[in-house]
């Protein structure tokens, strides 16, 4: 890297004595480029400076990306035993396609279920994850168990109609929690996080299974209005917080009101054992080759058309 610091370095030598003759030549001509004063504005003083700052950080990073190597990342290959598993257990009844969900209000549940889902998605380590959907209704019906592929969830939560498989009746969010646990039974201890995402319409605070040693955490979220509930199949259908809070805390999970705010960031880190979190892009030596390549030439660029409209406070009649 001997020539990535001394060639950049020639160059600033050699550009700061072109500038400095340019300089001495300026001043036998400063009254017929500046005018009557001979002066120019006071910004254009550090012009002589950063002419050859800039050319020298063009050059250095130039030279950095012509040493250095390329790299092509490829996606870690774990171990069976070291993935995390997410079971999502997901509400597809009837009044998930109620529209009072939202920041405003105005799109059903199941679309907001969709993006508090997605948000958390896009903020975990998703190679490192298998995912499983457990869809709930009037019972339970494991959808998918154990992919890989984020594109299947992703069609899941869009809209797939998955109510038509279920007979018509109450939500039983029990038997969604049941075939979880029965999924996750013989995972190893503690890698597994149970997702349960629903309005919490009908559904009864009884019967909580005995989670086994391989889940680690329990998220429950709920999505819908919470205060103000809207009429269907005989009864108020609204966000049952309070049912899903005591959920919540009789499997020692958490829960999150994700009708008008994604699970934050800090929720995410306490599920981190069970869960990993992306980790921070860390800049390489490459990325601050580019940085200064493309900083050197803008500046280095927008020094001429500087001085032609803001150089000088006099201009010739033409």
């Amino acid at each position: 890297m001997l020539l990535s610091t001394s060639i950049p370095l020639a160059v600033l030598l050699l550009a700061g004595l072109a500038e400095y003759i340019h300089s001495r030549r300026c001043k036998r001509m400063a009254h017929l480029a500046f005018g009557p004063e001979g002066e120019s504005r006071p910004w254009t003083r550090i012009v002589p400076y950063l002419r050859p700052l800039c050319l020298a950080a063009i050059s250095w990073g130039l030279l950095v990306l012509l040493q250095v190597q390329p790299k092509v990342f490829e996606a870690l290959e774990l171990p069976e035993n070291q993935y995390r598993h997410v079971i999502l257990v997901y509400d597809v009844s009837p009044s998930m396609k109620l529209e009072d969900a939202g920041p405003q209000h105005t799109i059903n549940r199941a679309r907001r279920a969709s993006e508090v889902v997605k948000s958390i998605m896009n903020r975990i380590a998703i190679d490192q994850v298998l995912f499983s959907v457990v869809a709930v209704y009037n019972g339970a019906r494991p959808v998918v168990i154990d992919t890989k592929d984020p594109a299947v969830i992703y069609n899941i939560l869009d809209d797939l109609p998955m109510d038509y498989a279920f007979d018509h009746g109450k939500t039983k969010l029990i038997d969604g929690l049941n075939e979880a646990v029965t999924l996750a039974r013989d995972w190893p201890k503690k890698s597994t996080t149970i997702m349960v995402v629903t309005d919490g319409d009908t559904v009864p605070d009884t019967g909580m299974p005995s989670l086994p040693r391989s889940v680690a955490n329990v998220m429950i979220i709920g999505v819908g209005d919470s205060r103000k509930g809207i009429f269907i199949d005989g009864h108020q259908s609204r966000q049952d917080s309070a049912t899903l809070r005591q959920i919540a805390r009789r499997l020692n999970g958490m829960y999150h009101d994700g009708n008008e705010k994604h699970v934050t960031t800090e929720s995410l880190a306490m599920l981190s054992e069970s869960i990993p979190l992306k980790k921070d892009s860390q800049r390489s030596l490459r990325e601050y080759a580019l940085m200064s390549i493309i900083a050197g030439a803008l500046v280095f660029g927008l020094i001429p058309l500087s001085l032609e409209f803001a150089g000088s406070t006099w201009h010739t009649t033409r």
